[in-house]
């Protein structure tokens, strides 16, 4: 049974730096491209940040370019997001996901999901 756990979210200041981990658990091999989403409520779950299985190539969204970097660890099997210059309009329920249906990381469609991890930035 494959699960994607998040863990780092909470409440920080505008400017301030958060981790988010998934923890992978279940996949028979490391060789799936990952990614973080995140969704408020009422609008639907964008793509914030992917990496492809080696960790060599990364996509990240508009918002978040220069401010995020997504990283893995194919021993530990975590997918990591690190969050820097938070700001208010970051608040969001973030998602882990893994397995992308097409093989790579430009796609938005995902077979697995996690439960997702609160992010409350405040001004």
């Amino acid at each position: 049974q494959v699960r994607l756990l998040e863990s780092g979210g909470g409440l920080v200041q505008a400017g301030e730096t958060l981790r988010l981990s998934c923890a992978a658990s279940g996949l028979t091999s490391s060789t799936f491209a990952a990614a973080w989403f995140r969704q408020t409520p009422g609008k639907a779950r964008d793509r914030v940040a992917a990496i492809n299985w080696s960790g060599s190539d990364s996509y990240y969204a508009d918002s978040v370019k220069g401010r995020f970097t997504i990283s893995r660890d194919n021993v530990k099997n975590t997918i990591d997001l690190h969050m820097n210059s938070l700001k208010p309009e970051d608040t969001a329920v973030y998602y882990c996901a893994a397995l992308s249906l097409d093989g790579t990381l430009y796609t938005t469609q995902y077979k697995y999901w996690g439960q997702g991890t609160q992010v409350t930035v405040s001004s």
